[in-house]
């Protein structure tokens, strides 16, 4: 066994860097907060390539003593901590003494201060954490601090640096949740010579959110405000028909910090149940404040996580906060409004009996189903209701009345749409004429004259009535379709199948995808659509435009964390295209190598694609499906999920008590 040494001091401070200092997104997040902490009204935040060849953070702080300089970078020194007592009541954003020391240790640094009433400011030199003599500068109130090169001498450290665009864009998404947690801060960002972010700092929220996430999402939130005990929350929510593709737009701080909490976000997400779509998120900039000996910061080295002391306090909080504001504004929670009654239609309907009930349809006896016809309005569906009784005499149709709800979505995708059906007018039983008076002359007949033989009907005509014809016995039996999601089926050996649409579309659309070596068919769009992302994700996506191209996206930059899209996949409703690049952007941040990066946005392809469960689907659409299920083609769906499942007899005579 080697023999156990003491590390030189360089190597552990370059260890301890490591732990402190991943990117440069971790020097501006150090710096800031060191800004806030010193009461600085205004920081200016500025990087060139990324952060890889400068980052300056300027600030109005108090200043720092020019002789305390040097011992400002070593380790563990702190201006916020005299005792052990203060560990359990940390009021400030940083407290470890780690930060100037960690990044001195692996960069070049440069700061320049003067304390606030003092006629000259002073300034220091640093390289990898070696320092230079004090110098006398003159130099404006506050603290500037350079730092360059960063490890310029850790180049294992440096190969695993992303691009410069992906490190601006982590750089952005920082100072901009720094500037929601601060309000009345004002900050600016500038990256390489261009200004990306500047806040007011007027100590409004709502001005905070505009400059930082936008107009569009600032637009669409909804004032949330709430208290218990100790525990207050404040900030805003989106309304439930604003939501999101992911969870890039929830934004948490605990007493002004800047963290990431499953407990949050279950809370935030449990106060939207059946009040938003599955798979979309709510977005937030939610602030909860509590006693500082209520809550531990000192969990994590970069403290982006906190542990409560009363877990269960904080989530009801948060849930009941977000509850209440929902219902205050009148969404879902609240009492809906009463839907106006559609008008009553006059001709009658042919396929009246698809709605109706099995034991209806027996009492009134009605005939074999006929097959519809395609309308000239495909993809519109309405459902109807049946008249409450049908009178023996009556012959010429069945009168209807509309449901007064909308039209459920067509399920659209490979298939094809649904088609409409065309209500045939009644048929008028003619009189039968009057017998002739006494005397009159016999009525002559006169017989009809030949006419020419039919002509033949077109093979279009002919395909489309062979499409109309009862379909032959199959191997599968489908039965129909339960809750607009499952297809019940009954197989030879007595077996009954229910099938998950959504899931076996959504395979057939992945296979075809990822087997295609052509690329997807494109719509361009009438009028380009700006998508508002984050800025972290939309610089996600203009890195990877090359990807996005070859899914069928046309993008660019549209500024401030916009895509402008000019041409998206066939398969994509326009509607989806905010929700579908946002699902982009996080399969791009979670995806590790290329390949896996590809497939999981082929996912999100496939599922945008794919027919929706409450849709209403035409037979022939789920009629396919079955035999992609029959044949084992499709098994499970791109998330691993299974798309059938099998009920023998043997397992319905258990829940019936027969077996």
């Amino acid at each position: 066994m080697p023999h156990i040494r003491q590390l030189e001091a360089h190597v552990a401070d370059l260890i301890a860097a490591g732990e402190v200092v991943e990117r440069p997104a971790s020097v501006v997040k150090e710096l800031v907060e060191n800004a806030i902490d010193a009461g600085a009204s205004a920081v200016a935040v500025e990087i060139r390539r990324g952060g890889m060849g400068l980052i300056r953070v300027t600030d109005n702080g108090c200043g720092i003593p020019g002789p305390e300089l040097p011992t400002a970078f070593l380790r563990h020194a702190t201006s916020k901590l005299r005792g052990p007592e203060d560990l359990g009541r940390i009021g400030t954003l940083g407290f470890r003494g780690e930060a100037l020391a960690a990044i001195s240790a692996v960069s070049r640094v440069e700061i320049l201060t003067r304390q606030r009433g003092a006629e000259r400011g002073a300034s220091l030199r640093l390289e990898g954490g070696v320092p230079e003599a004090v110098e006398e500068a003159g130099a404006p109130e506050g603290t500037a601090v350079s730092v360059r090169d960063l490890f310029f001498n850790t180049p294992a450290r440096l190969k695993f640096m992303r691009k410069d665009s992906a490190e601006t864009a982590a750089v952005a998404g920082l100072v901009q949740h720094l500037a929601l947690s601060h309000p009345d801060i004002s900050f600016k960002f500038t990256k390489d010579g261009a200004e990306a972010l500047h806040t007011p700092g007027d100590g409004r929220l709502i001005s905070a959110v505009y400059a930082a996430l936008g107009r569009e999402f600032a637009r669409g939130l909804v004032p949330a405000e709430g208290r218990g005990g100790e525990i207050s929350v404040s900030g805003f929510v989106t309304a439930p028909l604003q939501s999101r593709g992911s969870r890039s737009m929830q934004v948490f701080f605990v007493n002004g910090r800047f963290i990431k909490s499953q407990l949050l976000t279950a809370a935030l997400e449990e106060g939207y149940r059946s009040q938003i779509m599955k798979g979309k998120f709510p977005g937030c900039v939610l602030s909860v404040t509590l006693p500082v000996s209520s809550v531990d910061v000192n969990v994590h080295p970069a403290k982006t996580q906190v542990k409560f002391a009363r877990e269960r306090e904080v989530f009801d909080a948060v849930y009941h906060t977000v509850l209440d504001s929902l219902e205050r504004q009148g969404g879902p929670a609240a009492a809906p409004s009463p839907e106006p009654k559609a008008p009553e239609r006059a001709a009658p309907r042919g396929d009246f009996f698809r709605s109706m009930d099995a034991g209806t349809y027996r009492r009134q006896g009605a005939g074999p189903v006929p097959a519809p016809e395609r309308g000239p309005r495909p993809g519109w569906n309405t459902e109807w209701k049946a008249p409450a009784k049908l009178s023996d005499s009556h012959q010429g149709g069945v009168p209807y009345q509309t449901s007064g709800k909308a039209p459920a979505a067509p399920g659209r995708g490979s298939f094809g749409a649904p088609p409409s059906v065309i209500s045939r007018p009644a048929q008028k039983k003619m009189p039968e004429p009057a017998p002739p008076p006494p005397g009159a002359p016999e009525p002559t007949v006169s017989l009809p004259e030949k006419r020419p033989p039919a002509p033949a009907i077109p093979a279009e005509r002919q395909a489309l009535q062979q499409t109309l014809e009862p379909e032959r016995e199959a191997p599968w039996r489908m039965a129909g379709e339960v809750l607009h999601t499952y297809i019940v089926c009954e197989s030879e050996d007595g077996c009954v199948y229910l099938i998950d649409k959504h899931a076996a579309h959504e395979r057939i659309n992945f296979d075809r995808l990822k087997s295609s070596l052509e690329p997807p068919m494109r719509q361009a769009l009438l009028r380009p659509l700006a998508a508002e992302l984050s800025r972290e994700d939309g610089a996600l996506l203009l890195e990877n435009l090359p990807l996005l191209d070859q899914l069928g996206f046309g993008c660019e930059d549209f500024g401030g964390g916009a895509v402008l899209v000019r041409e998206i996949p066939a398969d994509v409703d326009p509607g989806d295209v905010s929700a579908t690049l946002e699902e982009l952007a996080e399969n791009l941040r979670t995806g590790r190598s290329p390949e896996e990066r590809r497939e999981r946005l082929l996912h999100t392809m496939a599922c945008k694609a794919a027919i929706k469960g409450g849709w209403t689907s035409d037979p022939s659409e789920l009629r396919a499906l079955v035999e992609k299920v029959r044949s084992g083609e499709v098994k499970y769906c791109p998330h691993g999920r299974p798309v059938a499942v099998k009920l023998t007899r043997h397992d319905l005579e258990k829940m019936f008590k027969r077996a």
